[in-house]
């Protein structure tokens, strides 16, 4: 069982937070997700979540719940606050929410460029199930996405 140092405090994101949001999607990432994404995860009711330090965001994810399955689509720690702990931390919060969602499985997609995201995954028990083709917009046209898998029970 995990004990709460190992957890993080979560609320919920909401649009008044996409400024902030934006900023760290666009230092973090290449291929950031849009502004439009957030709204419609936000509006389509997703668990969209973030984790504050000071009044200052940094970390948020976007997850979904279904049926008996957990779809990790969005796990984003600011890039300054990177290699502390925080994106484990997530990860584990993250997790305990599938479960009290009822779900037995947890799933999701990374890119094969993204090694220390994979490490990070694997290192939680995450396994590659898979692998979507041109899932990915990349500097030379696609990148494949490894789909990973968990066992949440």
């Amino acid at each position: 069982m995990l004990n709460t140092e190992e957890l993080l405090i979560l609320q919920p994101m909401a649009e008044s937070d996409l400024d902030q949001i934006m900023e760290i999607e666009l230092r973090a990432y290449p291929y950031p997700w849009t502004r439009k994404i957030f709204s419609d995860c936000l509006k389509h009711n997703y668990h969209c979540l973030l984790h504050k330090r000071d009044d200052t965001i940094i970390a948020y994810a976007v997850i979904s719940a279904a049926a008996v399955e957990m779809h990790i689509l969005n796990l984003t720690v600011e890039p300054e606050q990177q290699h502390q702990g925080l994106g484990k931390r997530l990860i584990n919060t993250l997790e305990m929410i599938g479960r009290g969602l009822d779900a037995k499985e947890c799933f999701l997609e990374v890119r094969p460029s993204n090694e220390s995201a994979i490490r990070l995954y694997q290192n939680h028990g995450f396994n590659e199930v898979g692998l979507r083709k041109d899932y990915y917009p990349a500097k030379k046209g696609r990148e494949h996405a490894v789909v990973m898998a968990k066992v949440l029970l």
